[in-house]
């Protein structure tokens, strides 16, 4: 437990030097700043407690390529309805009794915020495939009940960042 701790001190007191590893992304009509090695730096201290916690292996919410079905023009809105889905149906869901996973959970849907508040200055509009393709993501989480729903979201959550730094070395417009 004091190594978990530790390790999350490190984490917060690293996101001092956040500027250095921003990451660029651009979607579609703008580009955003996202701290990738942050989140995941968060998310390592996480991670083996939501995945060891996940009782619905057979349960899959979030396909790896899916980012590459969206259609040119909707990452944008793509990306904040993700985030979205993450602030209000996960993060605010997931309870973790160890205190050190408390604080990097709660950092990590603060980054989330964030990143959601800057992709709303960029302006995107949705499409209905775009919209049908989240409602479905709502509808796997819906049909779990909401805490091991939350708890297998969190576990999938290196998806949603592996997406992120996917974006930041696309060339995408």
């Amino acid at each position: 437990m004091l190594l978990n701790c530790c390790l999350c001190l490190i984490v917060l007191l690293s996101g001092l030097n956040q500027l250095v590893n921003s990451r660029h992304l651009p979607l579609d009509n703008c580009t955003i700043n996202v701290h990738t090695q942050e989140l995941r730096r968060y998310f390592s201290v996480v991670r083996s407690t939501v995945v060891s916690g996940d009782s619905e292996i057979e349960v899959k919410l979030l396909d790896k390529t899916l980012p590459k079905s969206i259609q040119d023009g909707q990452m944008c809105c793509f990306l904040r309805l993700v985030l979205r889905f993450y602030i209000e149906r996960v993060f605010n869901n997931y309870a973790s009794s160890q205190p050190q996973n408390q604080s990097c959970t709660s950092s990590l849907a603060n980054a989330f915020v964030t990143i959601r508040k800057d992709i709303h200055k960029c302006h995107c509009t949705c499409t209905e495939e775009t919209q049908r393709t989240i409602d479905s993501l709502h509808a796997e989480f819906i049909k779990l009940e909401i805490s091991p729903a939350a708890q297998k979201a969190m576990g999938e959550l290196d998806t949603v960042l592996d997406w992120l730094d996917e974006l930041g070395h696309s060339t995408r417009k």
